[in-house]
């Protein structure tokens, strides 16, 4: 890469948002983080890595919660960092994380708010990955290794699980057209298509 990106990619579950940010990091010959954000933050941190598994884009009511109505457990007070609730710490460690990472370097940065987090940075280029039902559920099933039973229903809770984590820390809404620079159906183009259809972007905007 010629110039600094930062790429982030949000996701509907089955849709290849992982498979498609390996390739295209792969093909930028840039890093790619995912899972890997999770290792990241405990090392900073010193918190067990098993916390941040069991947090990873979940929320639950706190701090964010009681901002919003100006009322909660702290009053008109700003809490100290040990004093919100454990999911909320392991949101800001993880967001200095990605902060730390775009402003090191060019990387693909998959899930975790970091459209949001990195929304003042020139340098992101937000992208949302969608497909399909159908698409979805047969890349679930057959590579994902889900039990046909259980697709549909897993699908279902973890972009509900996804959505309330997003909407939550952000105060936006996930998949909302106008958080992203680009929205790609996978099932459309293909996983290769979107690839390219991302890089075309990147190139795009680069020339600007």
């Amino acid at each position: 890469m010629k110039s600094k990106v930062v790429i982030t990619i949000a996701r509907q579950f089955g849709s290849g948002g992982r498979e498609i940010g390996e390739k295209l990091a792969e093909k930028l010959e840039i890093p790619f983080y995912d899972k890997s954000l999770i290792h990241l933050a405990a090392q900073e941190s010193g918190i067990d890595e098993d916390l941040f598994h069991f947090a990873d884009e979940k929320s639950f009511h706190g701090f964010w919660a009681a901002s919003a109505s100006n009322a909660g457990i702290y009053g008109n007070r700003i809490p100290m960092f040990n004093e919100l609730p454990m999911n909320d710490q392991l949101f800001l460690i993880q967001s200095k994380i990605i902060r730390k990472l775009a402003e090191s370097d060019s990387c693909v940065i998959v899930g975790r708010c970091a459209d949001y987090i990195l929304r003042d940075d020139p340098h992101t280029i937000p992208v949302f990955i969608h497909s399909d039902e159908e698409d979805r559920l047969n890349r679930i099933i057959h590579i994902y290794g889900i039990a046909e039973k259980d697709a549909r229903d897993v699908m279902i809770k973890t972009d509900k699980r996804r959505a309330a984590y997003y909407n939550y820390y952000s105060g936006g809404k996930w998949g909302r057209a106008d958080n992203y620079d680009l929205s790609v159906n996978s099932g459309s183009v293909g996983i290769d298509g979107a690839v390219d259809l991302i890089i075309k972007l990147v190139e795009l905007k680069s020339a600007l």
